[in-house]
């Protein structure tokens, strides 16, 4: 088990359209379509920067490379994308990506972060 931390730099004067876009578009079409299992999200800020970071979760990283694959090549997230852009300007800035393998003295070592429901 992998876990992928996302951040993205937003920018205050489109943040609702951007956390809109996520949650109703992005979210959906990652879960249902792609497989991506969401752990968390949150906004945060880094000095004068607005940031949106959300957590992901993967069986490996083969799983993780074929599914963000998939979903940047997504025609309804590319419609949905151009769309919003115009709408609204660019949405998201600087993107930061990590892949977060666990150390072997880790308390999550193996395990899923996602809370059975």
């Amino acid at each position: 088990m992998i876990q992928q931390l996302r951040i993205y730099e937003i920018f205050e004067n489109n943040k609702a359209a951007f956390h809109a876009r996520f949650r109703e578009h992005a979210a959906r079409i990652m879960r249902t379509r792609y497989g991506f299992q969401i752990v968390a999200m949150w906004e945060t800020r880094f000095g004068d920067r607005t940031e949106f970071a959300y957590l992901l979760e993967w069986p490996d990283e083969a799983v993780k490379t074929a599914a963000w694959s998939a979903f940047m090549a997504d025609a309804e997230w590319s419609e949905i994308k151009r769309v919003t852009h115009s709408e609204h300007g660019l949405m998201v800035g600087q993107i930061e990506d990590r892949l977060l393998t666990p150390t072997d003295y880790s308390p999550s070592k193996g395990q899923s972060l996602l809370v059975a429901s």
